[in-house]
C-alpha cells in the first residue's frame, strides 16, 4: 500500500448504480483499491434526480453541495441544499437528497466506514463526464 496517492479526478472512474439511475459517482477514493476505511465520490444528480431514503449501520457520511440546488429529508424534516451546504449524517438515521434544481447538482460525498458502497457503486455501469460535467467542474 502507498503512503499516498494522487490522481486527476477527471480521469477517475465514473459509474451508475444500474442503467436507469438518475445519478452517476466518480470514485475520488475507493476503498477497494486505495485500501481505505472510507469512501469519497464527487455524486452527480440528475435534473430531478435522487438518492431513495436510505441508511447507514455504522457509517456517518457527509454531503458537501459543490453546485446546484437541491432538498435533504432526514427523518421527518425536509432542508433546502445550496451551493456551500454541508449534511453530516449519523448511522441509524433514514435519509434522502433530491435534485430540486434546474440543473445538475454535484456534491462531494465521503461515507465512513464505506459499509460496502463502493462495492455497490463498481458493479454498476460504466459512465462518463461530459461536456457539462466538466464546464462546471472547471476540469477542462
Amino acid at each position: 500500500m502507498s503512503i499516498f496517492s494522487h490522481l486527476e479526478a477527471k480521469n477517475c472512474p465514473v459509474f451508475r448504480i444500474a442503467a436507469h439511475e438518475t445519478n452517476k459517482f466518480v470514485m475520488l477514493v475507493n476503498p477497494l483499491v486505495e485500501q481505505t476505511a472510507f469512501i469519497q465520490v464527487l455524486e452527480i444528480f440528475d435534473v430531478s434526480g435522487f438518492t431513495p431514503p436510505n441508511q447507514h449501520r455504522a457509517a456517518d457520511e457527509v454531503f458537501v453541495v459543490l453546485h446546484g440546488h437541491g432538498e435533504a429529508t432526514l427523518g421527518d424534516a425536509t432542508l433546502q441544499v445550496k451551493p456551500g451546504s454541508v449534511l453530516l449524517l449519523r448511522p441509524g438515521h433514514a435519509h434522502a437528497v433530491r435534485n430540486t434544481g434546474t440543473t445538475r447538482l454535484y456534491c462531494l460525498t465521503t461515507m465512513v466506514p464505506d459499509e460496502d458502497f463502493a462495492r455497490l457503486i463498481t458493479s454498476g455501469v460504466p459512465d462518463a463526464l461530459d461536456a457539462e460535467d466538466m464546464a462546471i467542474l472547471g476540469w477542462n
